[in-house]
């Protein structure tokens, strides 16, 4: 069977996009490599630091200086101030907190993240999150007095976030950076929530949060080991659907679109960039069979979130008091960790947050294609961007097609003739002054990334 985008219907798209591109006015060129300045020596000292705790149980001491979740806290708060001081003053630290009760929580506790906000230069409404979780655990998910280094889960995402503000904020960007330092996740993503609910309060447009959970082993207890790969959680269909868009979806189709699928499709791609680093395997599915993470309170807010974890996890070593048992040694301690990986997962996670905060928004496209031989695309303008690239992919394929199928669009609508839309997914992204682009957002329901529970535009 022939494609249905053949010579005739290309020339068509041809003359197409003469009408609606100008020439590049160069090549894409990405910020600074700021990841080259990662050191596995300071997140291998940040580890020990954190693990000397002791514990950092969300239901240890407040207020013990050396020891338990207060001391943590304000050590992290501390040092995301030492680096503004080194960046001239370029951090604003805040430490949101509430009293917080559940099920993991018996009684009414103090909970604290620590947060440094690098603002853009140019759109600081438009953020980009990289977070990890503070706290630790031991076997028993109440015990908030026995040791629990939590030095792989997670001192590794703790370190990697503060790492990413020390090489970031030597930079400037256009868009907000926050770095963010969370408590409570082993009790029940406790932090992840208190800094979504932040995020809507502040009113910001959060363009991607980067969390890493487990970023620091290539190891698992069985002797199987892959240094090559970081794994990339993204959920299918938005957890902030309404009932009207849900419906819309399976008509139109899109429940592999969500922003935070098309956040994942990207960040393999940007992987693929730099041979030297890891690979990105995605998972299609919000995380882990049976578990959880704080990428999901931004989710259920219609955030697009992702989470970060190594490819091989060891089970022995996450989660476990420290013991010797029938000869095998159990307990989350540094001395199972791989710092050459866990400098890789950091780089890749500065490469984004730079490419993420120097770019523009994804635009909100809409595709028209019912009963007719032509497909109509639209979008409103987005603040920031220079032009766009319209993509299409095959309904029963994975990943956008790796050319375009117009460039440099400096209209906000495309009228592709004689490409029937049954046939197709598409998507637009939008390319910045500085010549970087943003993730594709598809032009399905719920494709683009704005929560469609609110407005598009927070205040």
């Amino acid at each position: 069977m022939p494609d249905p985008l053949d010579n005739r219907v290309m020339r068509k798209l041809i003359l197409l996009a003469a009408c609606l591109s100008v020439p590049a006015l160069g090549h894409s060129v990405p910020p600074p490599a700021p990841e080259e300045a990662v050191s596995a020596d300071r997140l291998r000292a940040d580890v020990e630091k954190l693990v000397s705790f002791g514990t950092r149980h969300t239901l240890s001491s407040q207020t013990d200086p050396t020891r338990g979740i207060g001391a943590a806290v304000d050590w992290g708060a501390d040092t995301f101030r030492a680096i503004s001081i080194d960046c001239g003053g370029c951090l604003t630290v805040v430490l949101p907190e509430r009293m917080v009760e559940g099920r993991r929580i018996p009684t009414p506790t103090r909970l604290r993240n620590a947060v440094a906000i690098q603002r853009g230069t140019e759109r600081p409404n438009e953020v980009v999150i990289i977070q990890g979780h503070i706290d630790s655990r031991a076997t028993d998910a109440f015990d908030a007095v026995s040791d629990a280094p939590g030095a792989n889960d997670d001192a590794s995402g703790t370190a990697l976030t503060i790492e990413a503000a020390r090489v970031l904020s030597k930079n400037s960007y256009p868009t907000t950076i926050v770095y963010a330092l969370l408590s409570g996740e082993e009790q029940g993503l406790y932090g992840g929530r208190l800094l979504a609910d932040y995020a809507e309060e502040q009113g910001w447009t959060v363009k991607a949060v980067l969390n890493n959970d487990v970023v620091g082993n290539s190891c698992g207890s069985d002797g199987y080991c892959d240094a090559e790969h970081v794994r990339v959680f993204s959920e299918g269909p938005r957890a902030d659907l309404t009932d009207d868009i849900r419906a819309d979806q399976r008509r139109s189709g899109g429940e592999n679109d969500s922003p935070s699928r098309n956040l994942s499709r990207w960040l393999d791609t940007l992987a693929s960039e730099d041979p030297a680093g890891l690979d990105v395997r995605q998972i299609w599915r919000v995380d882990r069979m049976g578990r959880g993470g704080d990428q999901i309170p931004f989710v259920e807010k219609g955030y697009p979130a992702i989470r970060f974890s190594v490819a091989v996890e060891d089970y022995e070593h996450q989660h476990q008091d420290l013991r010797v048992e029938d000869g095998v040694t159990y307990g989350d301690t540094v001395d199972e960790m791989d710092f050459g990986y866990l400098a890789k997962v950091t780089q890749l996670n500065v490469r984004a947050a730079s490419r993420l905060a120097s770019a523009p928004m994804p635009p909100a496209p809409t595709a028209q294609a019912a009963v007719r031989t032509f497909t109509e695309l639209e979008w409103e303008p987005v603040h920031g961007a220079l032009d766009y690239t319209i993509w299409k992919r095959r309904t029963d394929q994975p990943y956008w097609e790796a050319e375009p199928v117009i460039e440099n669009v400096v209209a906000t609508s495309a009228k592709l003739e004689g490409v029937r839309g049954d046939d197709w997914f598409f998507g637009v992204s939008a390319r910045g002054e500085t010549f970087v682009s943003s993730p594709i957002a598809s032009a399905v329901p719920a494709g683009a990334f704005a929560p469609v529970t609110q407005p598009a535009n927070p205040k």
